[in-house]
């Protein structure tokens, strides 16, 4: 009876775990064992980033926020409490982009806030 090798399963898996070594260094993009690791960890730190990068990007809203509200005589926290006071549904997002690319409407903003405040 002929050998039944698993040659072109074995080569097709090796081709895909390359394929996700795509750009890494050294010999961790051509040795099979080292590339086998390093694309396990690095799937697993792809995963965890992802959930980072939201973290990070709302501490950056939230700094953003900071400075244009104290350019406007308010502090973040006095800020976030007004427009929760004055109902106002926009996020840190909008916000944040708002005090960049819209400065007067941004101030408009804060001035609310300073309503709800005073009125609170």
């Amino acid at each position: 009876m002929v050998r039944a090798t698993s040659s072109v399963a074995r080569h097709r898996r090796r081709k895909r775990l390359f394929k996700l070594a795509k750009g890494f260094w050294g010999d961790r993009k051509n040795h099979l064992r080292l590339t086998s690791d390093a694309v396990i960890n690095a799937l697993a730190s792809n995963y965890t980033h992802r959930k980072e990068k939201k973290r990070d990007f709302r501490g950056l809203w939230i700094t953003r926020l900071g400075i244009a509200a104290k350019i406007h005589g308010i502090s973040y926290s006095k800020l976030i409490f007004g427009l929760k006071k004055a109902g106002c549904q926009m996020n840190r997002k909008v916000l944040s982009e708002m005090a960049i690319r819209d400065p007067n409407g941004f101030a408009a903003v804060v001035t609310e806030a300073k309503k709800a405040l005073i009125a609170a």
